[in-house]
């Protein structure tokens, strides 16, 4: 999984096509919603614009460019990151579809981040049993992995992303221009889910950031590190691509996509999601590198490697050290256990992921011991 897709010039946008029984694209570039219309597809009439209130007036400028195409198009304006992901908001954007007569040739499109991706991905798979929907990622982290590969879900009081259907999106337009905006600490967000794609497939990956930790971090991204910055996006979308498009359903392979995620969605529902997704598996990846190497699966070196990495673009390697029986609790409910059975994603070496299932309890809390530190610390939430 480490085949850099090409592009014919710097200026061209990069299409990474995802394969499975509903194919679609993944365009990766600048200036790309001229794009939109053809990832929408022949038929559609009406398109609603779920975005979130603080892009506003890029969904207007989308709403208006696709009238001026020809179609009729509405806009749904939700809340701001995870709060968006509940029932009430999704019976919100059904209500708008309704009385907009929206049809099962009709469209959504999600502007906005991974939660709103999620949002926007349920309504469609849930509206008539299924619409189309193209997402328009507009944060690092939702670009290389909340819209792409078919996810879709809202939130519980019992834990994250509990309700859900698999729901491919007709395309992904990935435009980079949307990241100049981007707050740093976002970026560095973001940086986590790339890195985890480094570890479980493709090494140049994390080559890359060892080399430009500095600049990618930077407040203001420099014109000598956006290509470092494109390859990356590319990169890890191509090896979810992969993935993904062989196991749709996460019936197998899929399963490593969600290295680090077991104890990060542990960390984000004890701390009721007041922490960054990105900073919570940085801290899951090296809870699992630590759990691999108490089980004799990984080097001191890898795991070592882990947190240098982490470290160098300001991710956390930490938590605090008081919270064992809510943690554990919390991963009771991941998606991955299978009735009492604890399954973790773990690394036999660099690009080697692989599973480990019902490890012994002495070797969870030993690990947790890698990771914690005194509780009276300063809560990371980037």
């Amino acid at each position: 999984m480490t085949d850099r897709p090409t592009t014919p010039s710097a200026d061209a946008p990069t299409v990474v096509t995802v394969s499975g029984d509903a194919p679609y694209d993944v365009v990766v570039g600048d200036r790309l919603l001229g794009e939109l219309p053809r990832l929408l597809g022949a038929g559609v009439q009406r398109v609603l614009v779920i975005h979130p209130g603080a892009l506003a007036t890029s969904a207007e400028a989308v709403r208006e460019d696709l009238v001026a195409q020809g179609y009729e198009a509405f806009l749904a304006e939700i809340p701001e990151a995870e709060e968006a992901k509940h029932a009430q908001v999704a019976a919100f954007c059904w209500q708008v579809l309704g009385q907009a007569d929206f049809t099962r040739s009709d469209a959504v499109v999600g502007l906005g981040g991974g939660a709103t991706t999620d949002l926007a991905g349920f309504v469609a798979a849930t509206w008539l049993r299924g619409i189309r929907v193209v997402h328009v990622p507009t944060t690092l982290l939702a670009m290389v992995d909340a819209a792409v590969g078919g996810k879709t879900g809202i939130n519980t009081a019992e834990g994250k992303n509990l309700v859900g259907a698999f729901h491919p999106p007709a395309g992904v337009l990935c435009d980079l221009a949307s990241l100049d905006s981007l707050p740093v600490h976002d970026r560095t967000a973001g940086l986590a889910e790339v890195i985890k794609c480094g570890f479980i497939a493709d090494p140049r990956i994390l080559e890359l950031v060892e080399e430009h930790a500095a600049a990618l971090t930077a407040p203001e991204l420099s014109e000598a590190v956006r290509p470092v910055l494109r390859e990356l996006i590319e990169r890890a979308v191509q090896v979810k691509a992969e993935v993904v498009g062989q196991d749709l359903r996460e019936s197998g392979l899929r399963e490593i996509l969600n290295y680090g995620h077991t104890f990060g969605h542990a960390i984000e529902l004890v701390e009721r999601y007041q922490w960054r997704h990105g900073a919570a598996v940085a801290v899951g990846m090296v809870y699992v590198a630590e759990l691999a190497r108490l089980a004799g699966r990984l080097s001191d070196e890898v795991v070592d490697r882990h947190r240098a990495i982490l470290t160098a673009v300001g991710l956390p390697t930490t938590y605090r050290g008081d919270r064992w029986e809510q943690l554990q609790s919390a991963m009771r409910r991941d998606k991955k256990t299978r009735g009492d059975l604890l399954r973790f994603v773990v690394l036999d070496d660099v690009g080697r992921p692989s599973r480990l299932e019902g490890p012994d309890p002495s070797l969870l809390a030993a690990a947790y011991a890698e990771v914690s530190r005194e509780a009276g610390g300063t809560a990371v939430m980037l």
